[in-house]
């Protein structure tokens, strides 16, 4: 009987590589929880726009200091043992965010914890997981793999944000205080790192580098040697791309929607289900289209439109039509995020995936740190000035689609390289 070939590429995977779909699962459930209030809550503490967006933007920063040389020496003092770190760290930070109001106290949670304020990977959990991810399934089904890592993980952000914003609202409705209902919010996000280094526990020595391959690791810089010059590439280009993202992170979407239309955290975990679900869904189609285009070509050319609506979001007048672009605007600006995810791991020796993950992605998580910042003050300057976040990042992400094409089209993954020129 014929399957089709995203079945398939679940069926190749090892129990390690279903355990590591469970531990993405847990961890962007609790990034959307979180996001969704996080704004909300330290305004309820009596943050300035200004003091938020600068508090994200240490938040990001930190994730970027502490994870770096996490994912560094992962290979070499072992992956689970890394990732063990980092769910520490996001209990950590959790119950430091919930149970202060010190300003002081919360910076230095934001920048030694693991906090995300956009609803997106950080910390060293992403960089470790793809490199041990091509190890549980095989090359030819490793794009479709990463597909549905991609979905699932799309798919429990917009769950958790539901969720987030609807627990918030349900305990205010009960006559809780709004400070006191996102503060549950945190303490759950604290819970469900408890229960992500539970799932870490279980990972086998399977996922850890091979043996005859350690010695190679951290022996260069950052634990490349080969692959130095195709990574530094790729990381200057996707720090461009996460610069614009930082601008438009998700709790400062959230207070967007709530200045400019006036709506609760409940319906914007509503909108951000809906965006999420469709990301999703882009995400897996993405397999199919880079199969038949490669993966250059659908990071670049599903990328460009979905930046245009990006755009347009702020210019509409009403809140149907905002909700409509973004949704429209998620329902393919996700199908770049398998195809970069497989074409990093591919175009780099084995040896030095954790390396290359850790370095591209804290490059990403540190220039999306130096945005968020800039977004609160774009806020408290008001008008339309508001909407200036949206412009700037779909502007800067053409850029970055344009650059991304010219440098790297002709560098091609081993499935493709047998293709036509």
């Amino acid at each position: 009987m014929l399957q089709l070939p995203e079945i398939q590429a679940l069926q190749t995977l090892t129990v390690d590589g279903r355990l590591l779909f469970a531990t993405r699962m847990v961890r962007l459930f609790a990034y959307g929880f979180l996001a969704v209030v996080l704004g909300f809550y330290l305004a309820q503490l009596g943050l300035s726009d200004t003091q938020i967006g600068a508090l994200l933007s240490l938040t990001l920063l930190g994730d970027a200091l502490i994870s770096l040389p996490i994912t560094i020496v992962a290979d070499r003092l072992g992956r689970r043992r890394m990732l063990l770190v980092g769910a520490g760290l996001m209990i950590l930070a959790g119950l430091i965010f919930a149970l202060t109001r010190d300003i002081t106290l919360l910076t230095v949670a934001a920048i030694v914890g693991t906090i995300s304020p956009n609803g997106n990977e950080v910390g060293p959990f992403l960089a470790i997981e793809q490199a041990a991810l091509p190890q549980t399934t095989t090359d030819k089904q490793r794009t479709q793999v990463f597909a549905w890592y991609s979905l699932l993980g799309s798919v429990m952000t917009g769950l958790g944000s539901f969720a987030g914003g609807t627990l918030s609202q349900l305990l205010q409705n009960a006559g809780q205080t709004p400070l006191n209902s996102y503060r549950a919010v945190i303490l759950g996000y604290a819970l469900l790192g408890l229960a992500l280094g539970a799932l870490f526990t279980r990972l086998s020595p399977a996922v850890e580098i091979p043996v005859a391959q350690t010695s190679a690791t951290l022996q260069n810089l950052f634990g490349l040697k080969r692959s130095r010059g195709v990574v530094f590439r790729l990381s200057f280009l996707f720090m461009i791309d996460a610069f614009a993202g930082g601008l438009i992170v998700q709790s400062l979407v959230a207070l967007w929607f709530n200045r400019r239309f006036g709506v609760d955290p409940a319906v914007i975990g509503s909108i951000y289900l809906g965006a999420n679900l469709f990301a999703g869904l882009s995400a897996l189609a993405a397999a199919r289209v880079a199969a038949r285009f490669g993966l250059i070509n659908t990071m670049v050319f599903t990328h460009i439109p979905s930046n245009v609506l990006l755009i347009l979001v702020p210019l509409m007048p009403t809140l149907p039509l905002a909700i409509l672009v973004l949704l429209a605007r998620f329902s393919i600006s996700q199908m770049d995020v398998p195809t970069r995810q497989s074409y990093t791991v591919a175009v780099v020796d084995p040896e030095e995936r954790s390396a290359a993950n850790g370095i591209a992605n804290i490059a990403r998580t540190t220039a999306a740190a130096l945005s968020p910042g800039l977004t609160g003050a774009l806020f408290h300057a008001g008008g339309y000035w508001l909407g200036m976040p949206f412009v700037l990042a779909g502007v800067l992400k053409l850029v970055y689609d344009l650059l991304l094409y010219g440098s790297f089209r002709a560098i091609r993954p081993p499935e493709e390289q047998d293709r036509r020129r």
